[in-house]
């Protein structure tokens, strides 16, 4: 794949990068003195990877991403599509936040509510799954009250009914029917939402003694919807208790042009509740991570914040 690219530059080693869960993702070294690269590949869904070269063409130059130095859409000889860009140097914003270092964190955070402001400035004719090119294709989910219907789905699946007791699958079922109607209000929302807007997929570093988003990765999964997805899953961990990256965030979301409603704050939680029984209807999730979701789940329900978290 490097040769393919690159021809004439000698690879000296290529080390596995942590975080990627359904592709691969390699730091490639050359010769000394260069500059590292990234080599990922896209091992789960050929078509991610024409629709992630897409997307940081839409918005790069606008928003802080990797710059894509070559990409293989098609492979060569037989691999799996590919693309390599450039290394950002930083650390994520989970490991940040592990420092404890509040004026960081709270630095950081601000940056990160600046950049996702600017990428729901970007929009498209309707809501829906996005394809290469990007164009929208279908539906989130045909029909009405798309959330709670989705929810429901994933309640009743195997995964599901293995991991999550019957009294909390109940509390959460009627806990997203009784928000339907304000649901509902976000469904023909159209902008770009990155869709796993997660600390591990922001990465921050420090320049002049302030902290700020370096790069936001993995664009896989972006559609075209809410913002409040993005705003939910970025506050997933969040301690009303002990904020962290409140009130930053979103003060410096609002800054930036985007909108929050009076109720933004459950409603983005609830909102998020689609995106948490997904993972635990997956037939393949590991089981460390089980006990965290659940209990994200239940302090949703319970309208508190999730043990262990801030």
């Amino acid at each position: 794949m490097v040769r393919a690219a690159f021809p004439e530059r000698a690879l000296i080693a290529a080390e596995p990068l942590a975080g990627g869960l359904r592709n691969s993702n390699f730091k490639l070294r050359f010769e000394p003195g260069a500059e590292p690269l990234v080599l990922r590949i896209y091992e789960h869904d050929r078509a991610l990877c024409r629709k992630e070269v897409d997307l940081h063409r839409l918005v790069g130059g606008a928003i802080p991403i990797p710059e894509i130095l070559h990409a293989a859409p098609d492979g060569v000889d037989g691999s799996a599509p590919f693309v390599i860009m450039r290394y950002v140097e930083g650390i994520t914003f989970r490991e940040l936040e592990a420092r404890g270092d509040a004026a960081a964190i709270a630095g950081a955070a601000a940056s990160i509510g600046e950049t996702l402001a600017a990428i729901g400035r970007y929009t498209f004719s309707k809501s829906g799954w996005l394809e290469p090119g990007p164009t929208v294709g279908s539906p989130l989910l045909e029909g009405a009250d798309p959330c709670p219907r989705f929810v429901d789905e994933c309640l009743a699946s195997v995964g599901a009914q293995q991991r999550v007791d019957s009294e909390t699958r109940s509390r959460v079922h009627e806990l997203v029917w009784s928000w339907a109607p304000r649901l509902a209000s976000l469904d023909d929302e159209r902008s770009l939402v990155h869709c796993d807007f997660s600390s591990r997929n922001l990465l921050v570093h420090e320049r002049d003694g302030r902290w700020a988003l370096a790069a936001v990765l993995d664009w896989e999964f972006a559609v075209s919807a809410s913002p409040l997805v993005d705003v939910g899953h970025f506050l997933r961990h969040e301690r009303t208790s002990k904020s962290r990256v409140e009130p930053a965030f979103s003060l410096a979301f609002t800054r930036g042009g985007g909108r929050l409603p009076a109720d933004w704050l459950r409603l983005s939680r609830v909102l998020d509740l689609t995106a948490l029984c997904e993972m635990l209807s997956r037939p393949m999730l590991p089981d460390a991570v089980v006990p965290e979701i659940v209990e994200l789940v239940r302090a949703t329900v319970e309208d508190r914040a999730p043990s262990g978290s801030g």
